[in-house]
């Protein structure tokens, strides 16, 4: 139990932290020397801290062997042609996209450019002049602006106003090259939270989602931050929005893991009491998510959105053994709320596996007795 202790004390440091952790994302990150582990991690077959991978939720091998050629070659045909061949009504797509923009965008952190020095994500320039008719350039155009106007400008100002402005009018460009891919709407929903759509805009936008996409999850987790009252809803409002999908949804649908959520979205910025965790309004969306879970999909590739998401509130409400086996489908990608919220998201979720790990093994648990 000593160690269980000792790192539920570094659990309720990192809380304390954590309004300072939000503000930032990082990338893969080794362990600094002495941070605590609960066990060794091979014992379950996890990946150590410096291992994980920080760019994608879960795998998508096509998606990464595509990163590497295009990053490598500075050649976006790789990438266009992988977006060609993805369903476009499909979560897969959106998820694309959005890689495809925040590896353009990191490189420009990375390498800005100057008198003698290309600046990075030059292959996305390259792709939108050579293929200006290129839908799926388009969208990762315009979801590579609005991650650039989070990233490096503050809401409110001009310099935020003017990106978004710019994000607008590409989102507008690839939904006319592709009439029916909800994708270019979808990250319109970022740029109204950003912008301050009216409700009635906001609305009038979510309709078109829905008439393409009715069931699209990363849409109703993008809507849901509008919806939230740290934007333009409130905590209400959230709670309607993300129950009110869920209860609308098919079997086999992860909406019905929305009101979690809506739950993390408005949980205070520190909260050391574990019965919050337990309580029943927690207790419930834990249920539905983890119904959603269950019936979902094994290869939805918002699965493990849901489950990263379902190890953070096991874990504070001491469901050791559920937690657990939450982290054998997940473990090795973690690039997922809530760990990206955190400068090291590496870090972040390598602490709550320490804390499901010491749980479970102090009420008898061992590798021997979690799945295979």
């Amino acid at each position: 139990m000593a160690i269980l202790w000792l790192l539920m004390a570094l659990l309720v440091l990192g809380l304390v932290l954590l309004p300072v952790l939000r503000r930032g994302r990082g990338g893969i990150q080794r362990v600094p020397a002495g941070h605590p582990d609960a066990a060794d991690p091979a014992a379950y077959g996890f990946l150590r801290e410096e291992e994980l991978d920080v760019r994608l939720p879960g795998p998508d091998q096509d998606l990464l062997q595509t990163l590497e050629v295009v990053q490598r070659t500075q050649d976006y045909r790789a990438a266009a042609q992988l977006l060609a061949g993805t369903e476009a009504e499909g979560e897969l797509r959106w998820q694309r996209v959005q890689a495809f923009a925040g590896a353009a965008a990191l490189e420009l952190r990375q390498r800005p450019g100057g008198v003698h020095e290309t600046p990075g994500g030059q292959w996305l320039r390259v792709w939108r002049a050579e293929k200006p008719k290129d839908a799926g350039g388009a969208a990762v155009h315009a979801e590579f602006l609005v991650q650039q106007a989070w990233r490096t400008a503050t809401p409110g100002t001009d310099e935020f106003r003017i990106i978004m402005e710019e994000a607008r009018k590409t989102c507008a460009e690839a939904a006319l090259l592709a009439p029916g891919d909800p994708v270019p709407y979808v990250i319109e929903l970022s740029v109204a939270r950003g912008l301050s759509y009216p409700h009635a805009e906001f609305e009038q936008l979510w309709g078109k989602i829905l008439d393409r996409a009715p069931y699209h999850m990363g849409a109703h987790l993008a809507a849901l931050h509008y919806w939230c009252e740290k934007w333009h809803g409130s905590r209400e409002q959230a709670y309607s929005f993300a129950q009110s999908a869920a209860a609308r949804a098919p079997e086999g649908s992860l909406l019905a893991a929305l009101p979690l959520f809506a739950v993390f979205e408005h949980l205070p910025e520190v909260n050391l009491v574990a019965s919050f965790y337990q309580s029943e309004v927690v207790a419930k969306a834990i249920h539905g998510a983890l119904h959603a879970v269950h019936s979902a999909d094994p290869d939805d590739p918002t699965l493990p959105h849901v489950r990263h998401l379902l190890v953070f509130f096991l874990v504070r409400a001491e469901r050791w053994a559920e937690a657990m086996d939450q982290l054998i489908h997940v473990d090795g990608h973690v690039g997922a709320l809530p760990w990206t919220l955190s400068e090291d998201p590496a870090a972040a979720f390598a602490l709550h596996r320490a804390l499901a790990v010491a749980g479970y093994e102090s009420n008898g648990g061992s590798p021997a007795g979690l799945p295979g």
